[in-house]
């Protein structure tokens, strides 16, 4: 994994950790389960992976997507139980939808041009701001 793909990552799930506190706010209720799978997806994410045997056959790959596929299966049926239970909910997601929705459907390369084109924007608006 690159150093920008990580920065997008990080970014992405301080995004979602945001976007929790605010539900959180909103509805007066601490969601601890959804905040745990999300940790724990973005450590999942993160994580180094250990070097492979010679080589790791398909139905490992298979396996290893499976998992993943389940984890976000949870995250998405804990935000649509979340939509469907308070309104709010759909407002705030749907108002940052163009901050997290172009992260998580990017491809590894279109994260990568994501994250530079961010910090090209962040370094243009530093250069107004001190001039």
């Amino acid at each position: 994994m690159s150093s920008g793909e990580g920065k997008s990552d990080a970014q992405l799930f301080q995004v979602l950790s945001q976007l929790l506190q605010q539900v959180e706010a909103l509805t007066n209720q601490e969601e601890v389960e959804l905040r745990a799978k999300i940790e724990a997806l973005g450590l999942e994410v993160t994580k180094v992976p250990s070097k492979p045997a010679e080589t790791i056959d398909e139905l490992e790959i298979a396996r290893e997507l499976d998992k993943l596929s389940s984890k976000l299966a949870d995250v998405d049926e804990m935000i649509t139980s979340a939509i469907a239970e308070d309104p709010q909910v759909q407002t705030l997601l749907s108002s940052t939808a163009d901050l997290w929705m172009p992260v998580i459907t990017a491809t590894s390369d279109e994260r990568r041009n994501f994250t530079a084109s961010i910090e090209d924007s962040n370094c243009k608006s530093q250069g107004k701001i001190s001039n």
